[in-house]
C-alpha cells in the first residue's frame, strides 16, 4: 500500500508485532532521513494500540520532507486503512 509520502509493507502474523522504518538516500542527507523516520515513528505510536499483530515496514517517500503533519497523518491513515491493518471492533 502506498500514498504520496509513505509506503507500507504488512505481513499479518499472530502474536508478533515487528516494526521497521526506512528512508533511502533519495530523501536527502542523514538529517532529513532521520527526521522522516522520526515522523513515521511518532504516527505509528499514535495508532499502534488499534493495529493487528504482524510485521510492518514503513518506507518514507521524498515528499515527506515538505509535507505538513496533517498531510502525513492523512497518508498514514490511508495506507493503514488500505492495508486492512486495523483491528476489528467486537
Amino acid at each position: 500500500m502506498h500514498s504520496s509520502s509513505v509506503v507500507l509493507f504488512f505481513l499479518p502474523q499472530d502474536g508478533i508485532h515487528k516494526i521497521g522504518f526506512t528512508a533511502t538516500k533519495k530523501i536527502g542527507n542523514a538529517v532529513k532521513r532521520n527526521r522522516a523516520k522520526r515522523r513515521l515513528r511518532a504516527l505509528f505510536c499514535e495508532y499502534s494500540s488499534s493495529l493487528k499483530d504482524g510485521t510492518y515496514i514503513f518506507v518514507a517517500k521524498q515528499s515527506i520532507i515538505e509535507s505538513s503533519h496533517e498531510n502525513i497523518k492523512n497518508d498514514f491513515q490511508k495506507v493503514l486503512k488500505n492495508g486492512k491493518t486495523f483491528k476489528v471492533k467486537s
